[in-house]
């Protein structure tokens, strides 16, 4: 019997278990998953690719793309200064040593948001450009809207968990597929794989751009809700693919679950399963799965036992999709320091 990805994984959960290699049966936790060729929009493979997840920090694709937008538009410029205000330092983040007040250019705020991940400067970003976090978020919705992503809602700019912000593996592949496509001029900035602020070395966690040849972006996520997601893209010989994996357990098993893809699809081992991209259908009526339990309790452990059972690349005398890792490739942000005021309604004199 032939079954299209979404199809295959429903006739799994309703068996409730699956056949690994090792031939024992393990319940099953698949999660989304989807290879997409790029210039044709034809469906490579996909497996729940239409249901809402948490994004984590792939949100930064939509912080990047409503950015550019703004800079076509001539509201910014790569030189804007990027100040670091009270609200974008509360943000949890990397040790990046940046203080209220830290000012950096545009450009670099792009490099620090999307190589280095930086919770904080995605707020000032989005403050630089639209006035506030929440005014940004506004675009991003609308932004999404014009797309076609009816999985995806937008809170913050960075990504950090809200309940109500989520998107889909086909909402991704749109995104990166507009970001890509529409914006070619910044591919830099997707193929870059550490960034120095002020000496700060902060490498990216998409480890494919050094250890998967071809591979040229994009980023990857985690919070305890999402577990681990990334959205892949290499581009080699003509040939663009893209790929989305969410949920994985660890940082192995997310990068060679999208290694694999995107090797198999290169050796033409994926074929189109008779969908365009568009085609997929978002489930409107389901609520992201909580992952929190799975990778970030005391029940974590079994879980990544049963997880390295089925998706074993990479362990022991197992095959890996990754090679050995290349030199990286980086960029340096300067920052400099201003006075930030109070900036809130003055507090009432001191009673009498």
């Amino acid at each position: 019997m032939f079954c299209f990805g979404n199809e295959r994984q429903k006739l799994r959960v309703a068996l409730g278990f699956v056949l690994i290699s090792t031939g024992a049966l393990i319940p099953a936790s698949a999660t989304p998953s989807l290879v997409l060729n790029l210039d044709t929009q034809q469906v490579l493979y996909a497996e729940d690719a239409g249901d809402p997840w948490y994004p984590a920090s792939t949100t930064k694709l939509m912080t990047a793309l409503v950015t550019f937008e703004a800079l076509a538009n001539k509201e910014v410029f790569l030189e804007t200064s990027v100040v670091m205000s009270s609200r974008a330092m509360r943000q949890d983040s990397l040790k990046s040593g940046l203080e209220i007040g830290s000012v950096m250019t545009l450009e670099d705020a792009l490099y620090a948001v999307l190589v280095g991940s930086a919770n904080d400067v995605a707020v000032a970003l989005a403050e630089s450009v639209a006035g506030s976090e929440d005014a940004f978020a506004e675009r991003m919705n609308a932004t999404a809207q014009r797309l076609g992503m009816t999985a995806s809602h937008f809170v913050n700019a960075n990504g950090l968990f809200e309940r109500t912000q989520q998107i889909s593996a086909r909402d991704l592949a749109i995104l990166a597929r507009e970001i890509y496509l529409g914006f070619p001029q910044y591919r830099d900035v997707f193929a870059t794989s550490k960034v120095l602020i002020d000496g700060v070395e902060i490498k990216s966690y998409n480890e494919l751009l050094t250890r998967l040849p071809g591979t040229v972006g994009m980023k990857t996520g985690f919070v305890c809700s999402s577990g681990r997601n990334i959205v892949a893209l290499t581009d080699e010989n003509g040939q663009r693919l893209l790929t989305v994996v969410l949920g994985a357990t660890t940082g192995r098993e997310r990068s060679e679950r999208a290694a694999k893809l995107l090797t198999e699809a290169t050796n033409g081992e994926l074929s189109p399963d008779g969908r365009q991209l568009d085609q997929i259908a978002n489930n409107l009526h389901q609520q992201p799965e909580d992952m929190r339990k799975r990778v970030c309790s005391s029940q974590s452990a079994a879980y990544e036992v049963r997880q390295n059972k089925r998706y074993p690349m990479g362990i022991g005398r197992n095959k890996s999709y990754l090679k050995a890792a290349a030199k990286h490739k980086s960029h340096s942000i300067h920052t400099w320091k201003v006075s930030v005021g109070f900036g809130g309604p003055l507090p009432n004199p001191k009673p009498k």
